[in-house]
């Protein structure tokens, strides 16, 4: 098992999570944040740390395509491990329907 970020994070990209990530897992696309399956280690200590409630467990049924996106960006994107401002409208996007094909953007982020 793994934890990975869904479409709830875009747009919110809220970095709670980086900050108690032990293993920093994360990476930093433009407007969402990825985990890499092979370097969670499964804790479970992001997962109540998130605003947006985006981050869930790979063994909940219907999210086989955000743990492929989850490992295809992570391969892509720089790692982040210090927790930065979330975008100004974060709570504007957060709950909004329909992220990934109107939001999602595969451009890096800053990382570190």
């Amino acid at each position: 098992m793994t934890y990975i970020v869904t479409d709830n994070c875009i747009k919110c990209k809220y970095m709670d999570c980086v900050e108690v990530c032990p293993v920093d897992c994360f990476y930093e696309g433009e407007n969402m944040l990825v985990i890499h399956p092979d370097e969670c280690i499964d804790c479970g200590v992001c997962e109540p740390e998130c605003p947006a409630e985006a981050i869930k467990p790979d063994t909940e049924p219907g999210l086989e395509s955000w743990l492929k996106l989850n490992t295809e960006y992570a391969a892509q994107w720089p790692n982040i491990t210090t927790k930065k401002d979330a975008p100004a409208d974060a709570k504007e996007f957060d709950g909004v329907e329909g992220k990934l094909e109107k939001y999602f953007s595969p451009n890096p982020g800053e990382g570190d």
